[in-house]
């Protein structure tokens, strides 16, 4: 069963008159939804009792939680003692995760940089690889890093470089932004064979189960020449992709992920609506 929810609060549950993350699982029930990301987007503010908190009511009231790590991870950095740090803020993420109850952790792996295309994406590999032995030194390897398409051109992450990753560990897993993969691809996603395309070459390269488990992001993106400007709600008519044929792919493949919605500040309510597609749509 597909699950769908926010990433983060969004301006509706601020004008409902609430103001902390602990009671939005309550709120996210009364609005039919099931899922939600917390971000460490910015760095680790939260502290751990109240992350213990927030999860108990996530577990309470039915909500799958996965949280985002820091934007600032980059695996294909020259530095080493940057690559260190970026170490440090997977494990972190991970042992917050943990406290959370959540088991997907939402990663964006690497900026290009100075490198050429193809030595950062080694580099990223390798970094990857090591990644992989700390996350099972730490014990964290009943969990799953997901690492995420990314939106613009300086950005390590289309969805065949995502998918080589995910060969890396078992526990790696693709998050499939289809906001960022249409962006950076200027419009592609259109028809259900858009979309099918990206499963299908999913399925092939790690298998029909890791790819149930995937994590999906979707959202409306402005983009231009470089890729990603803005996020955008679903009543953009302009930019797309359209959640449709994306909501008939998943039912006939019967994945079992965790729809994310990241729009401009509407996120739980265009997740309400594309829970709402998804529910109509016929296989």
């Amino acid at each position: 069963m597909v699950k769908f929810g926010p990433a983060g609060n969004c301006k509706t549950f601020y004008d409902d008159g609430y103001k902390r993350t602990i009671e939005a699982p309550k709120w996210l029930k009364s609005k039919g939804l099931d899922a939600y990301e917390y971000s460490f987007g910015k760095g680790f503010t939260l502290p751990d009792e109240t992350a213990i908190q927030i999860g108990n009511e996530m577990k309470k009231f039915g909500i799958t939680i996965s949280i985002h790590a820091p934007y600032y991870i980059n695996f294909a950095t020259p530095s080493d003692e940057m690559a260190e740090k970026s170490y440090g803020y997977v494990l972190e993420s991970l042992r917050k995760l943990k406290l959370m109850g959540g088991n997907h952790l939402v990663v964006h792996p690497a900026s290009q940089g100075k490198l050429s295309r193809e030595e950062a994406v080694e580099l990223c590999k390798k970094r990857l690889n090591i990644l992989k032995d700390k996350i099972i030194e730490n014990h964290y390897d009943d969990m799953y890093v997901c690492l995420e398409t990314m939106g613009k051109s300086a950005q390590i992450g289309t969805y065949d470089e995502i998918l080589d990753f995910c060969t890396i560990y078992d526990k790696f897993l693709p998050t499939f932004d289809f906001g960022h993969i249409n962006a950076l691809t200027q419009g592609s996603l259109r028809t259900y064979e858009d979309y099918k395309k990206i499963i299908d070459k999913s399925i092939q390269i790690i298998g029909l189960e890791r790819t149930k488990m995937a994590h999906i992001h979707f959202s409306k993106i402005e983009y231009g020449p470089k890729g990603e400007i803005k996020h955008l709600t679903l009543e953009d008519s302009i930019y797309g992709p359209e959640f449709q044929p994306l909501a008939k792919v998943l039912k006939d493949y019967d994945l079992d992920c965790v729809v994310i919605c990241e729009s401009k500040e509407y996120m739980a309510r265009d997740a309400q609506i594309l829970k709402n597609i998804y529910n109509n749509v016929n296989i």
